[in-house]
C-alpha cells in the first residue's frame, strides 16, 4: 500500500509550485485521456435530477467484459471538472484495478452552466449527497467508495458525514488536499504567490460570465462585480445568492476542521502535503478523526500534485486506489460473511 513516506519525487520535481502548476497543465489532462483510452473503458454521460429540479452531470466508466469489484465516485476541485487531469488519472488507476468509476461534475463546472439557473457555492452539499444516492441506485450490488480533491475532498468528507442519515451506501471516502478550513485557504491565496489567486479568479470570472450570458434575467451583475478580488466577490455571492449573513457564516457552513469530523461513521482517509501552497498544512494535525480513519501527510506534493516524473503520473492516484480497494475488499468480505448460510 502506498504511504507518504515512500513518495520521493526526483529533485527537479520537489518544488511545490512546479508540482501544483504541472498538475493543472493540459499535458497532464491529455495523459489522463490516453490512460483511459488504453484501458478501452466505455464511458457514458448521465444527467442526474435531484430535489427542486437541480440537475448534475456525470460520467460513468467501466471496462467492458469485467465484473466490477466496486463503484468509485470521484469529486473534482473548485473550477475543475470531471475532465481534470487528476480525475482522469485516478479514474484510469481505479478502472485498472477492477472498479467502475463515476466522475461527477458539480453545478456550474465543466460544460454544465446551462443545467441550473442558480449559482454554485460550496454549501450546496445536499444536491451532491442526493446525486451520490442516485448513482448508487443506478449501479447497485457493489461496494460504493468515494474520493475527492481539494474542494472535492471537502465534499467527500462531508458526504461521508451525511451518508448514513441519507441512506447512501458509502463504505469509505478518500480526500486529497481537502479544503478543511475555507477561511485559512482564502488567507493563503491572498498572502501567497499571486499566481494562485489569479488562476482561480480567472476561472471563476469566466464561469460567472457564462452564467450571466445564459440567464441574464437572473444574473444582471455588471463588470464592476467581476472586478472584485476573491474576498470581495465571495462576499457579494454570499449576500446575493445565499441566506447566510456573511462570508464568515459561509465559510463555517462548509468547514470540516477541528472536531467537525469526530462523529464520522463512514471511515475516511486524508492525504495532505506539507508544502501545499493553497491548503495550509497546519490545520491538519488538529483534525479530530475517529479511530477508523487516518490522516497522512507527505513532505512533498504541492496542491493536488504528487507527480512522480515526466510521465505526469501521480502518487495520489495510487494512494487513493489503495485505500478504496482495501475498503471495498473489506466491505465485500463482510457482505459475504453475513450472507453465507449457517
Amino acid at each position: 500500500m502506498a504511504h507518504p513516506a515512500d513518495y520521493r519525487p526526483p529533485r527537479w520535481l520537489r518544488n511545490a509550485h512546479l508540482q501544483s502548476v504541472l498538475s493543472s497543465m493540459p499535458l497532464r489532462r491529455a495523459a489522463g485521456e490516453r490512460a483511459l483510452r488504453r484501458l478501452g473503458a466505455a464511458t457514458t454521460e448521465h444527467v442526474i435530477e435531484v430535489e427542486d429540479g437541480v440537475r448534475l452531470q456525470g460520467f460513468h466508466s467501466a471496462v467492458p467484459g469485467t465484473a466490477p469489484r466496486g463503484l468509485a465516485l470521484l469529486l473534482h476541485g473548485w473550477e475543475g471538472s470531471a475532465a481534470s487531469g487528476y480525475m482522469q488519472h485516478t479514474a484510469a488507476t481505479l478502472l485498472a484495478r477492477g472498479f467502475e468509476v463515476f466522475r461527477l461534475n458539480f453545478r456550474d463546472h465543466g460544460d454544465t452552466h446551462h443545467l441550473n439557473e442558480d449559482l454554485f457555492h460550496s454549501c450546496r452539499l445536499a444536491e451532491v449527497v442526493q446525486a451520490a444516492g442516485e448513482v448508487a441506485r443506478r449501479f447497485p450490488a457493489r461496494p460504493m467508495v468515494a474520493a475527492g480533491f481539494s474542494l472535492g475532498g471537502n465534499f467527500a468528507l462531508r458526504l461521508a458525514l451525511a451518508a448514513p442519515a441519507a441512506g447512501v451506501p458509502l463504505v469509505h471516502a478518500a480526500a486529497v488536499c481537502p479544503a478543511i478550513d475555507p477561511a485559512a485557504v482564502l488567507r493563503a491565496l491572498e498572502q501567497g504567490l499571486p499566481l494562485y489567486h489569479w488562476y482561480f479568479m480567472r476561472k471563476w470570472r469566466r464561469s460567472l460570465q457564462r452564467k450571466r450570458a445564459l440567464f441574464p434575467h437572473r444574473h444582471d451583475f455588471d463588470d464592476s462585480v467581476l472586478a472584485l478580488d476573491m474576498r470581495g466577490l465571495t462576499g457579494w455571492m454570499v449576500r446575493r445568492h445565499t441566506t447566510m449573513a456573511g462570508i464568515e457564516d459561509y465559510f463555517e457552513g462548509y468547514a470540516v476542521a477541528g472536531g467537525r469530523l469526530a462523529g464520522l461513521q463512514v471511515p475516511v482517509s486524508v492525504l495532505a502535503a506539507a508544502d501545499d501552497p493553497v491548503i495550509p498544512v497546519d490545520g491538519f494535525p488538529r483534525l479530530q478523526l475517529p479511530d477508523h480513519s487516518r490522516l497522512e501527510i507527505a513532505d512533498f506534493g504541492g496542491h493536488c500534485g504528487f507527480l512522480e516524473g515526466a510521465h505526469l503520473g501521480g502518487f495520489s492516484e495510487r494512494w487513493v486506489a489503495d485505500r478504496l480497494e482495501a475498503a471495498a475488499e473489506a466491505a465485500g468480505a463482510a457482505t459475504m460473511a453475513v450472507s453465507a448460510p449457517a
